[in-house]
């Protein structure tokens, strides 16, 4: 059996009331110690620096404009350009008196001012603050106050959230800037509190006039605070520090090198994951150390088709929903083909996993293949797709094969979070018995299993499972202003993510569930359910309430008892003369109770991933005699999904095919 990690230390049982702890792994090319950094480019700054210094002609950044109402071709700025405006943008910084240390925010969708301005950050050892509007209602008020954010550049759809009543912190800002320029409204709201607006050519205009010099950050110094969701309350602030992301970069570049297949300065990622986000950071931070082409998609989801095909990327990376989207797109396709062409198709496809399957690479699996059908699945991604990373959440089996099959490019997993800065798993291309996991221990990680004895999960076990642990180079610092949760999370320097994992015999982790019922979905996005089930639980049409989520799938469904008295009440307005039995399996009262809970949703301003979209009406109590709740009357998750598992396929089959 091939192996794709190291084991270095053994597991221990537990004693005196201590989990049990399953064996250490790390990568195979740190099996004795983590290798050797390059101490010339300890921290971000001295990276892009460097690429700057290399690759100055370089196409670095790319962005469309609309030309006669219509998007046209991608603009590109090189990395002399990029780093010209970075020192511009830090010298006004300086000349309004900013200090080494403070923190600057950073509001709005991906384009290059957002990468101009967090490079400015770096220059100058100031900390970047992604400001993150869907971790929440008033999460950007809290971020400015908790971070002591005091300049902020926002993308100008962003002004009028950020200077309303409701952010009350706007105050404490010293200056807004513009990604492009503020209408005068905008203008004179940021006023009228004290906050001095500039459009973005104002503030390079002024680095020009009052030029400043770098003050370079040390590999120690905090880079970034990234906020994150927790299971309730406020967002997390994540430090990670220049050594964090500096090892990051030298990592994958190690990683990297083991393949035939080697990264270009021709190499083109097309960025429209949240830069707020973690996993298009990093994956920008390395394009940007490889001198290679970064373009931003022009902000709108439903036409990145279209940007697809116009910048033609070499590189994608996505959540789980996205790669559903482009499966479902393919399968419809398919169904418009005459019978006889989609069975052309099917053995085809057939053909290539079987050689696949043998130990073929993708691109020698059958190259006819790929000819005949198979390039058509390329070409929807612009033709020119290399390399394929899903992360954020488990890519479902069927999905990750037909990627594998039809896209004639490498696809791999990836596992990590913000506080691992990204990556503490990754997948290797071309290895099928990889599919259904997220790869082996990062190059500067190591991973662990911990017991979680009321889940009835042991890392001594037979498969060995239990809560994934990680240590390492590239782990965070801790939470910002929050030492109760960072001892919480980090005991003895090992990491404790939440996640449930199991490590196969080769040393692949697979992840298999999530500690304390936060489950996220396809798209990437937390979702803590007894949260849900009490703000949906208030409804007054709801005796009882499940809300179940599955990380394969973008929509929620709840299993809910109906209050039968008020059901009764709704039955009698609308002339419906049925017992209660019978009431519960009506289609009205079905789109009642999700008109209900819709309404619900909206008034505790729940974000739109948390709204149920299909519901199981039971007329049942959800009661310990079916061995349902505990005692105390909380869920039994586990036991609920077995009674309800068939419903809850039929349900979700039934709201993929109404989209």
């Amino acid at each position: 059996m091939k192996k794709f990690a190291v084991k270095v230390e053994e597991g221990k049982e537990g004693r005196d009331g201590q989990p049990s702890i399953g064996p250490v792994y790390r990568n195979l090319m740190a099996e004795h110690a983590f290798p050797a950094t390059d101490p010339a480019l300890g921290t971000a700054w001295e990276m892009f620096r460097a690429s700057a210094e290399k690759y100055p002609g370089n196409r670095m950044l790319g962005w469309r404009e609309i030309i006669q109402g219509k998007w046209g071709p991608y603009l590109w700025k090189s990395y002399k350009e990029v780093y010209e405006e970075v020192l511009h943008v830090g010298s006004a910084l300086r000349a309004h008196g900013i200090e080494p240390g403070a923190r600057v925010g950073i509001y709005g969708s991906n384009c290059p001012q957002w990468i101009v301005a967090m490079e400015a950050c770096s220059a100058q050892s100031l900390i970047c603050v992604p400001l993150y509007d869907t971790l929440g209602s008033g999460a950007v008020n809290y971020i400015i106050d908790h971070a002591e954010v005091d300049f902020v550049f926002i993308q100008d759809r962003k002004v009028k959230e950020l200077l309303s009543p409701e952010c009350t912190h706007a105050r404490r800002l010293k200056l807004i800037v513009c990604f492009s320029s503020m209408t005068e409204e905008g203008q004179n709201n940021a006023a009228s509190i004290g906050v001095k607006p500039y459009s973005w050519n104002e503030f390079l205009e002024m680095g020009r006039k009052y030029p400043s010099d770098v003050v370079p950050p040390q590999p120690f110094n905090i880079c970034t605070i990234m906020y994150t969701s927790g299971t309730s309350g406020d967002p997390k602030g994540v430090i990670l520090t220049h050594e964090n992301i500096s090892t990051y970069i030298r990592g994958v570049d190690l990683f990297m090198e083991q393949f035939e297949d080697k990264m270009t300065v021709d190499d083109v990622y097309i960025s429209f994951l949240p830069l707020a986000h973690i996993l298009d950071r990093m994956i920008e931070e390395y394009f940007f150390h490889k001198g290679a082409s970064v373009g931003y998609y022009h902000g709108d989801i439903n036409g990145l088709r279209d940007d697809l095909m116009e910048l033609r990327p070499t590189f994608l990376a996505g959540v789980p929903r996205v790669f559903e989207r482009i499966h479902e797109g393919v399968l419809i396709a398919l169904e418009e083909l005459n019978p006889r062409r989609r069975k052309i198709f099917d053995l085809l496809y057939r053909y290539k996993l079987y050689w696949m399957k043998l130990g073929y690479k993708q691109k020698n699996a059958s190259p006819l293949a790929d000819l005949l059908a198979f390039r058509k699945v390329k070409n929807r991604l612009g033709g020119r797709i290399r390399l394929i990373v899903s992360g954020g959440a488990p890519l479902g089996s069927e999905v990750e094969e037909f990627l594998r099959v039809t896209s004639c490019a490498f696809v791999v997993q990836g596992y990590g979070l913000t506080e691992s800065c990204g990556l503490a798993t990754l997948g290797f291309p071309d290895e099928m018995c990889t599919m259904g996991t997220v790869g082996s221990a990062f190059v500067y990680t190591e991973i662990r299993l911990e017991e979680v004895p009321e889940m009835g999960y042991d890392p001594l076990g037979d498969p060995p499972r239990g809560e994934i642990c990680i240590k390492g180079r590239t782990a965070f610092a801790g939470y910002y202003k929050n030492p109760e949760l960072t001892r919480e999370v980090l005991r003895d320097g090992w990491f404790h993510t939440g996640d449930i994992g199991e490590i196969l015999p080769n040393g692949i982790v697979k992840i298999i569930d999530r500690k304390k019922n936060l489950i996220k979905l396809s798209q990437g996005e937390y979702v803590a359910l007894e949260y849900l089930e009490k703000v949906y639980g208030i409804t007054p049409i709801v005796e009882d309430i499940w809300v179940y989520g599955d990380s394969f799938k973008s929509m929620l469904v709840a299993v809910v008892v109906p209050n039968e008295e008020n059901a009764k009440k709704w039955a009698e307005q609308n002339g419906q003369k049925y017992t209660f039995l019978e009431l519960c399996s009506l289609n009205l009262l079905q789109d009642y109770i999700l008109l209900q809970l819709k309404l619900t949703a909206e008034r505790n301003k729940l974000r739109r991933f948390e709204h149920i979209r299909g519901v199981i009406v039971e007329p049942n109590p959800l009661d310990t005699e079916k061995d349902l709740v505990t005692a105390t009357l909380k869920k039994k998750r586990d036991n609920l999904l077995k009674r309800y598992k068939v419903k809850i396929d039929d349900l979700y089959q039934k709201l993929a095919g109404h989209k």
